[in-house]
C-alpha cells in the first residue's frame, strides 16, 4: 500500500505499508529443508515442520534458519577476512480455532546476529574490497518478538485483536587506527502494542467499515563509550581516557482510526478515512563524562554536551484525513485517486549542546496520488499505472556537524514528483515476466545547514535515484526444468545535503537454473552476475577523505530443498 496509511492497521505508517502474511500449520504433516552452499564461505541452512496437534483444533508450524558467511573484504593487516557474518533465526507458529468463528493465533520468533563490524573504505580507493585494521570489531544483534492475534467472524462484524512486544538488543564495536580510537555503541529497546479492530463483515459489498484503537509504548535506551589511546588536543582530547554518554527515551502512542468504503453505484467506490492520535517522549540524558586513563580523573566531556537532561517532556496530537476515489471502467481496468495526510512524531535530539536543538518538531506531509490498475487477455497481462505528488514540511533530516558526526537532526521542507509504472504477463504456461519502472524528481525546497549556513534549496533528497528499474524472466517446465533471470537497475543516488558524494547508475544481474523433482529441487544460482561494484552508503571522515560502504561483489553457489 504506497503513500500514507493510517486509517487500516493501528500503527501509522509515513511511507507505506508491505504485509506480509507467514505460511499458517498445515493440516496434514508436512516438512521443508534447504541447503545452500556459495563463494566467499556461504552456508545455509533452513527448515519447517507442521502439522495438526489437535485436528481441525490446533495447529503448530516451527520454522528456522543458520547462515554464515566469510565476507566480501580483506583485512590486509590481519591477513583474515574483514566482516565474517553470522545468524540464526526461529519462529514458532500456534494456530487455535475453538470454534467456526474464531481464531486464535501466537507467533514468537528468536534471532540472533553476529557480524564483524562494517566495512568503509576511501570512495577512490582502487580494491575497495581491501581494508587494514587492527581488530575487526564487532556487530551483534540479538531480537525476540511475540504476537498474539484473536480474531472473530461474524455475521455482522468481525473482530480483532492484536496484542505485541518487541525486544532488541544492539551491541556495535569499531575500532579507528588513525586516531587509536575504540568506539562501542550499545542499544537496548522494548516494543509493547495493542491494537483493536472492528469491521464490516467479509460479506459486505455496497458499505464496508473499519474502526480501530491502538497503544504503543517503546523504551530506547542509548549508551556511547569512546576509548582514545592517545591525546588529541586538536579535538580537545587532553590525555588519553574514555569519553562516555548514556541516554533513554520513553515514547507513548494513543490512536483511534476509522475508514469506511461505499459504492453509490456498482462501478464507483468512495473512500474517507479519519485517524486522530496522540504522542508523548520523554528524554533523560546523563551528563557526559570523560575519564582519564590514567588516574582515572573525571571531567566533562570536551565533545559530547556538558549538561544533564532529567524528564524532558515533548508531546503533540494530529488528525490525519484520508479520501480515495475508484472507478471501475470495466470489470478488468479501474482508475484511481487519492490524498492523505503522513505524519511522523517530534523528537529530541539526544546529543544536543543548545535548547534550541533539543526539539525537533513534527514532519508532516501531503500525499496526492493517481493511478490505473488493468489486466488483460484472461488475466495473462497486468499493468498498473501510478503518478504522484508528495509535498513535505519538517522533513527530518540528519545533520553531519563539524565534527563529521550525525550528531544533529534539522528540518527542511522537500516534495517529490514521479511515476511507476508494473507489468507482469504470462505469455503462456509456466513463463511469467515482471517487470517496473519508476521515475521521482526529489528535492529540497527549503533547507540550511545549522551548523554551516549553507544553502542546499534545490538540491536532491538523499538516497532517492531518480529511477529504477527491474525485469524478471521466470520459467517453470512441467518437466522440471526451473529458470530464472533478474535485472535491477538504480539511478543517479546522492550521500549528502550538497549532493558533492554521489552513486553513479549501476545494473545488477541475478540468474536461476534448476530442476525440481516430485519433491526435490536442485538449483545452481548467481548474484550480481557482473560483478558490479556499487556504493551503498558514503560519508565525510575525519582525514578529509570520503569513506564508503560498498554492496554484495559476485556469489554464485548451489541449492538444494526438499519438502515430505
Amino acid at each position: 500500500l504506497r503513500g500514507p496509511q493510517s486509517t487500516l492497521y493501528g500503527r501509522n505508517s509515513q511511507a507505506g505499508v508491505v504485509n506480509i502474511t507467514s505460511r499458517p500449520p498445515s493440516a496434514e504433516p508436512e516438512a521443508r529443508v534447504s541447503a545452500l552452499v556459495g563463494s566467499f564461505g556461504e552456508r545455509q541452512a533452513q527448515f519447517s515442520f507442521s502439522n495438526n496437534l489437535i485436528p481441525d483444533t490446533l495447529g503448530v508450524r516451527l520454522a528456522g534458519i543458520s547462515r554464515v558467511s566469510d565476507g566480501f573484504t580483506e583485512n590486509t593487516l590481519l591477513d583474515d577476512n574483514a566482516d565474517e557474518q553470522s545468524g540464526r533465526a526461529g519462529r514458532l507458529n500456534l494456530v487455535w480455532t475453538p470454534a467456526d468463528r474464531w481464531n486464535v493465533s501466537l507467533n514468537a520468533t528468536l534471532a540472533s546476529t553476529e557480524d564483524d563490524a562494517s566495512v568503509y573504505v576511501p570512495i577512490d580507493q582502487e580494491d575497495p574490497f581491501e581494508t587494514a585494521r587492527s581488530d575487526n570489531g564487532n556487530f551483534d544483534l540479538d531480537t525476540n518478538t511475540q504476537a498474539l492475534r484473536v480474531g472473530y467472524e461474524g455475521d455482522s462484524l468481525q473482530f480483532t485483536s492484536i496484542t505485541s512486544r518487541n525486544e532488541t538488543d544492539y551491541d556495535y564495536t569499531s575500532v579507528n587506527d588513525d586516531f587509536a580510537l575504540v568506539s562501542i555503541d550499545d542499544l537496548e529497546q522494548e516494543i509493547f502494542s495493542q491494537e483493536f479492530r472492528l469491521q464490516s463483515p467479509a460479506t459486505a459489498d455496497q458499505f464496508q467499515w473499519i474502526v480501530g484503537a491502538f497503544f504503543q509504548s517503546r523504551d530506547f535506551r542509548l549508551g556511547f563509550e569512546d576509548d582514545y589511546m592517545f591525546a588529541f588536543p586538536d579535538f580537545g582530547i587532553p590525555f588519553p581516557g574514555t569519553d562516555a554518554s548514556a541516554s533513554a527515551y520513553q515514547q507513548t502512542t494513543y490512536a483511534g482510526f476509522a475508514q469506511i468504503d461505499y459504492k453509490p453505484i456498482e462501478p464507483l467506490t468512495l473512500t474517507a478515512g479519519l485517524r486522530y492520535e496522540f504522542w508523548q517522549e520523554e528524554l533523560d540524558r546523563d551528563a557526559s563524562t570523560f575519564r582519564a586513563s590514567e588516574g582515572g580523573a573525571v571531567m566533562p566531556s570536551p565533545l559530547a554536551p556538558l549538561s544533564e537532561i532529567d524528564d524532558s517532556d515533548i508531546d503533540g496530537d494530529v488528525w490525519l484525513p484520508r479520501f480515495a476515489i475508484n472507478y471501475q471502467v470495466s470489470p478488468n481496468v479501474g482508475v484511481y485517486g487519492s490524498i492523505a495526510r503522513g505524519y511522523r512524531p517530534g523528537t529530541h535530539n539526544f546529543l544536543a549542546f543548545t535548547d534550541e536543538e533539543l526539539i525537533i518538531e513534527p514532519e508532516n506531509s501531503w500525499s496526492y496520488e493517481l493511478g490505473l490498475k488493468s489486466s488483460w487477455f484472461g488475466d495473462r497481462l497486468g499493468i498498473n499505472l501510478a503518478a504522484f505528488y508528495n509535498d513535505i514540511s519538517d522533513l527530518q533530516v540528519l545533520v553531519l556537524d563539524d565534527s563529521f558526526l550525525f550528531a544533529d537532526i534539522s528540518t527542511a521542507d522537500a516534495r517529490a514528483i514521479g511515476a511507476e509504472l508494473e507489468i507482469r504477463a504470462t505469455p503462456f504456461d509456466g513463463f511469467d515476466i515482471v517487470a517496473g519502472l519508476g521515475y521521482t524528481d526529489a528535492e529540497f525546497t527549503d533547507n540550511t545547514n545549522p551548523f554551516t549556513g549553507e544553502d542546499f534549496d534545490g538540491n536532491n533528497l538523499l538516497y532517492a535515484p531518480d529511477y529504477t528499474y527491474n525485469v524478471a524472466l521466470q520459467y517453470r517446465s512441467p518437466k522440471g526444468f526451473f529458470g530464472r533471470l533478474e535485472v535491477q537497475g538504480v539511478g543517479t543516488v546522492f550521500f549528502d545535503e550538497a549532493n558533492d558524494i554521489e552513486e553513479d547508475p549501476f545494473t545488477l544481474v541475478n540468474a536461476r537454473v534448476g530442476y525440481e523433482f516430485e519433491a526435490v529441487g536442485l538449483y545452481l544460482f548467481a548474484n550480481n552476475l557482473f560483478d558490479t561494484e556499487y556504493v551503498t552508503l558514503a560519508f565525510p571522515g575525519f582525514g578529509g577523505d570520503v569513506l564508503a560502504g560498498y554492496g554484495d561483489r559476485r556469489t554464485f553457489g548451489i541449492q538444494v530443498r526438499s519438502q515430505f
